[in-house]
C-alpha cells in the first residue's frame, strides 16, 4: 500500500511525501515550502515529482538539493517542458568548487507530450545539461513496486497531474496445493499473468501443466493515489482528469480558492472547492482530499472551503 503524508502546513506552499510498503525509499510530490520536511526525508528520496515551476511548486528545491548532496547516488526529477534547464539554473546559481563528482546525480525527466519525454542528467562539478535518452510513451518513472502516468492541465502554463499504481500482485495458497514452495511456484506466477494454461511444471515428481493449479492463485489489482495541482476547473482539464484518475484510491486535489471566489480562479487559472470536489465524485475517487489552498484565507475561510468541497464530492 501506499502511505502519503502532506509535508507542508495548511498555509504553506504544498510538499507531499509518500512511500510503499517494503520499499527503501520515498518519494517528494511538490517543492513547495514545507516545514514539516526533514533532513531525512530529502536523503532518502529517490525521485521528486513537480506539477510546474510556479514559485509556490519549486522555492524548496534548494533545500532538498542542501540534504541530498553527498549521498552518492542516481535521484530522478519529473516535471513539464523546460525543468531540466531551470534544475540546472538553481543548481548553478551556488558556488561548488568543493564538491566531488559522483556526490549525487540527478536525472531530469522532462514532459513534453503525453507520450514524449525527454531525460537529461547533470552532476557536480561542472553540472553540465546533457541529454541521455527519450521515452515515447505515457509511463515517466516505473520500479519494482509501482509506476507513474501522467496528464498535462492548463494553468496558463502546462501543469503536470500524476497518477501513481502499485503493481497487481498474485498470491498464492501453498497449504492449499499440498505442495511444499520451490521455483515451481514462480514459473506459475509467470504462466498465470499470461494466461498460459499449458506450462508443464515438475513439482515433486509429479508432472502438471500450470493450468491445473490457477485455482490456487488470486490476482490482487495494486493501489492508485493521484496528485492534482494548479489547473483552470474548466471542461478541457476535467476531461483529462476524468481519463487518468477514474476509480483512483485516494486523490489529493488543488482547491485554491472557495465558491464565493469563482471569479479569481477563472482569472488565474485555478480550480477552487465546489469544482474540484464534483470532478473527483465523477472520477469515482474513494478518497478526495482538498489541499493547496490560497494563503489570503484564515482558519474559517479554509473551514468553509472545506465544508463547500466534501458537499460537492458527498453529490449533496
Amino acid at each position: 500500500m501506499f502511505s502519503t503524508i502532506l509535508k507542508s502546513q495548511p498555509k504553506e506552499d504544498i510538499c507531499l511525501l509518500f512511500n510503499v510498503d517494503n520499499h527503501p525509499w520515498n518519494y517528494i510530490c511538490e517543492c513547495g515550502e514545507a516545514s514539516d520536511l526533514t533532513v531525512k526525508d530529502c536523503q532518502n528520496a529517490n525521485a521528486i515529482f513537480i506539477s510546474h515551476t510556479h514559485i509556490d511548486h519549486f522555492i524548496n528545491f534548494d533545500q532538498i538539493l542542501r540534504h541530498q548532496i553527498g549521498i552518492q547516488r542516481r535521484v530522478t526529477i519529473c516535471g513539464p517542458k523546460g525543468i531540466a534547464a531551470q534544475v540546472q539554473a538553481r543548481i548553478k546559481g551556488y558556488t561548488w568548487n568543493l564538491i566531488q563528482k559522483g556526490a549525487i546525480i540527478y536525472e531530469i525527466r522532462e514532459i513534453v507530450s503525453v507520450n514524449e519525454i525527454h531525460i537529461y542528467e547533470v552532476e557536480p562539478p561542472i553540472w553540465a545539461l546533457k541529454k541521455i535518452g527519450t521515452l515515447t510513451q505515457n509511463t515517466i518513472f516505473k520500479n519494482d513496486k509501482f509506476q507513474t502516468n501522467f496528464t498535462i492541465l492548463d494553468h496558463k502554463t502546462p501543469s503536470i497531474a500524476y497518477r501513481f499504481k502499485q503493481h497487481d500482485s498474485i498470491n498464492m495458497n501453498i497449504a492449499k496445493s499440498g505442495f511444499n514452495g520451490g521455483k515451481w511456484v514462480r514459473t506459475l506466477k509467470e504462466a498465470f499473468k499470461k494466461e498460459d494454461k499449458k506450462v508443464q511444471l515438475e513439482i515433486e515428481e509429479k508432472e502438471l501443466l500450470s493450468g491445473d493449479l490457477f485455482h490456487l492463485l488470486e490476482r490482487n489489482t495494486g493501489a492508485t493515489f493521484g496528485i492534482i495541482m494548479d489547473h483552470a476547473a474548466n471542461a478541457d482539464n476535467h476531461l483529462k482528469i476524468k481519463s487518468l484518475f477514474q476509480n483512483c484510491d485516494k486523490v489529493f486535489i488543488e482547491s485554491f480558492y472557495k465558491a464565493a471566489d469563482i471569479e479569481m480562479a477563472t482569472t488565474n487559472f485555478h480550480s477552487y472547492s465546489m469544482a474540484s470536489g464534483q470532478i473527483m465524485r465523477e472520477c469515482e475517487v474513494r478518497e478526495a482530499i482538498p489541499v493547496h489552498f490560497s494563503r489570503r484565507y484564515e482558519a474559517a475561510d479554509l473551514e468553509l472551503l472545506r465544508a463547500e468541497f466534501e458537499q460537492a464530492f458527498d453529490g449533496a
